[in-house]
């Protein structure tokens, strides 16, 4: 892959390193990997109407999601399957030129295989992957030194654990070995944790600092050449946040999104997450099940660049997509309604994430000064972001933002 000279991902990782505690930068990615786990689902439904049975967006056209998004320059990441990575990255090139960075999921625990009438989620976690990293590096087995650049540098290795001595050995003897291929291969990659896809493993009060123990225990055994760029996890409230920020402020902490929920559910999650460490984002249902990407994941960077507060941020939205003629899932008010995700890929039980209770979001809705902000549905004609300091970011947005609401 030929190297863009400005790749956003490496500037912020590389700022956050300098000042982990006082960096401004935020990472966001879109994560569209979901054909290792949905398959057909992964697209999402189409956007007509099929009252007699579900029917889904091709994968032409979640590509097509993908090029819109990249072209966008609104992420850092796109996480896609192997597949993916071969046709956008090594055949059309589409990263060449562009700020984001490519990613690929580079295993499938069971955990994640959700098809219709499955039940293989169901059991305890194995590990498992499909994709090697020569196919995502080049496409086939047994690259050549120089064809490891033509393909993506990063992917995304997940473990869940079940609370089980055999079960988490063969799970940590699993990302040993590929934490050992992939240093040998130069393969950069990040570590999602998910939590226990059982019940009763471990009692909720206990479940963040159980996942915490588990992450602090498994890199403590491994070398900063081998060591993940970031995290992907729940997020656990405050508390478990700043307990890992305080542990090791040199582990960049990121939070997975989650079901789709409502569009506050996404704007409040990722602006708590931030407020109290977090400086990643990784969403793939929330921004997938939107009506407009583009206007979404804008909102997204609005809300992480100080812009926006999650509220302001939704009923922009809505007016975004009135402009747009594009009719809303739920109206604004219950969009504004706060709702408690499922955390995991298969699971139907809601996780608990902490998050502002309902009655201060809705002291918030009373609030005169929460007026919507009026985008114009213009989502193009950005300006070079990658060349931007945070502070001249910011600077601009907040232009934009009086322009449009006039004096």
């Amino acid at each position: 892959m030929t190297e863009f000279s400005t790749k956003s991902l490496d500037r912020k990782l590389s700022a956050i390193a300098l000042d982990p505690s006082g960096s401004r930068e935020f990472i966001l990615a879109d994560a569209k990997d979901a054909d290792m786990a949905f398959g057909m689902g992964a697209p999402g439904r189409s956007p007509e109407r099929h009252d007699v049975e579900w029917k889904f967006r091709s994968l032409a056209e979640y590509r097509d999601m993908m090029r819109e998004i990249v072209s966008g320059g609104l992420v850092d990441i796109m996480l896609m399957s192997a597949s993916t990575n071969e046709e956008l990255t090594i055949g059309e090139r589409l990263f060449d030129n562009s700020e984001v960075t490519p990613a690929v999921r580079a295993n499938d625990t069971t955990d994640i295989h959700v098809v219709r009438g499955g039940r293989i989620h169901e059991s305890a976690s194995k590990p498992y992957r499909t994709a090697s990293i020569d196919h995502i590096q080049c496409g086939h087995l047994d690259c050549e030194t120089d064809e490891r650049t033509s393909g993506a540098d990063l992917g995304l290795y997940s473990v869940t654990f079940t609370n089980d001595r055999d079960l988490d050995l063969e799970t940590i003897e699993a990302y040993g070995v590929f934490r050992d291929e992939a240093e040998r291969k130069g393969f950069r990659h990040f570590l999602e944790v998910f939590d226990p896809n059982l019940k009763d493993c471990v009692t909720a009060d206990l479940l963040p600092g159980f996942i915490n123990d588990l992450i602090a225990r498994t890199l403590a055994g491994v070398t900063r050449s081998a060591r993940p760029l970031f995290l992907k996890m729940v997020y656990h409230g405050p508390a478990a946040t700043e307990e890992l920020v305080h542990y090791d402020p040199g582990l960049v902490i990121g939070i997975l999104g989650g079901s789709a929920g409502t569009t506050l559910d996404a704007f409040q999650l990722i602006h708590e997450a931030q407020k109290y460490g977090a400086r990643v984002a990784l969403f793939g249902r929330k921004i997938n099940n939107s009506e407009n990407q583009l206007a979404f994941v804008r909102f997204l960077r609005l809300i992480v660049d100080g812009v926006l507060d999650p509220i302001e941020a939704v009923r922009a939205y809505h007016s975004v997509l009135e402009k747009l003629n594009v009719t809303p899932r739920r109206s604004l008010a219950d969009d504004l309604v706060l709702e408690t995700g499922v955390m995991s890929y298969g699971g139907t039980e809601t996780r608990t994430i902490s998050l502002p209770s309902s009655e201060s979001v809705s002291e918030s809705l009373s609030d005169p000064s929460s007026e919507p902000v009026d985008d114009g549905g213009r989502l193009d004609d950005l300006p070079e972001f990658s060349a931007m300091t945070s502070d001249e970011r910011l600077a601009y947005h907040r232009r934009r933002l009086a322009n449009l609401l006039g004096p």
